[in-house]
């Protein structure tokens, strides 16, 4: 009697699995099979990096048939969330490829300006609308293209229109992201010289006849606006970048 209920016991406690691709099932055929199983999904689910098939051998025991349990856990873990895959010969627990958005994350990438991004930034935001070849000009150097292509990328600024000059070059000026960022209302709200003086930016004794700028982000009487096409040829990446 008591050795019956123990048998009985033992077969309620048993889980239930699946059979193979034959429609044989490997824990029936095999009795060890089920624990060797459990061992390899914990093996693989710890494992920090694939694991090949030495490497699981040489920690399970010595009757596991890895031939078979290999290709019956991926059969079990086929429909579920997590898949045993094969990488460059070795085994792996993943996120099924069609959950995989469920794990993407969003992070807002961190990016310091350089000298020369920060100063070509002060200058198109005082004397906006401003040329390429007047803020090289302010700057004594030459504008690399990477340093304006950066502030266009992170949106700081614009290209605003076109000098009515020979040439007709693009003029630049800020956005609203510049004003979010900075906390400003509008250009006009930039710092004037005795805020820069008072906040130590602006040595206190200037040059006769020096001023700061005052920016409008209105086109000017010698700006033309940009069109659709043209704000798109502009912010178009190159082939040669």
């Amino acid at each position: 009697m008591t050795s019956a209920t123990a048998r009985v016991s033992m077969e309620d406690e048993t889980p239930d699995t699946q059979p193979d691709e034959d429609g044989a099932d490997l824990t029936v055929l095999f009795p060890d099979t089920q624990l060797h199983l459990r061992m390899l999904e914990a093996l693989l689910f710890a494992a920090a990096e694939p694991l090949d098939e030495e490497t699981l051998k040489a920690r399970m025991p010595k009757d596991a048939d890895l031939a078979q349990l290999l290709p019956h856990l991926q059969a079990l873990y086929e429909p579920r969330g997590v898949n045993l895959i094969k990488v460059s010969g070795k085994y792996a627990l993943r996120t099924a490829p069609d959950l995989a958005f469920l794990l993407r994350k969003e992070t807002t990438e961190q990016r310091r300006l350089s000298r020369a991004g920060i100063e070509t930034l002060a200058i198109v935001s005082y004397h906006q609308p401003v040329t390429r070849a007047e803020i090289e000009e302010i700057r004594g150097v030459g504008v690399s293209k990477g340093t304006l292509d950066l502030l266009l990328e992170i949106g700081w600024v614009r290209p605003r229109g076109r000098r009515r000059t020979p040439g007709r070059p693009v003029t630049y000026g800020t956005t609203d992201a510049f004003l979010q960022h900075f906390g400003l209302d509008r250009v006009g709200d930039l710092p004037g010289m005795e805020e820069l003086k008072l906040a130590g930016l602006l040595d206190s004794s200037v040059p006769a006849g020096f001023a700061v700028p005052s920016p409008s982000d209105v086109l000017g009487p010698d700006e033309d606006p940009l069109d659709d096409n043209d704000i798109a040829e502009l912010l178009a990446p190159k082939d040669d970048e």
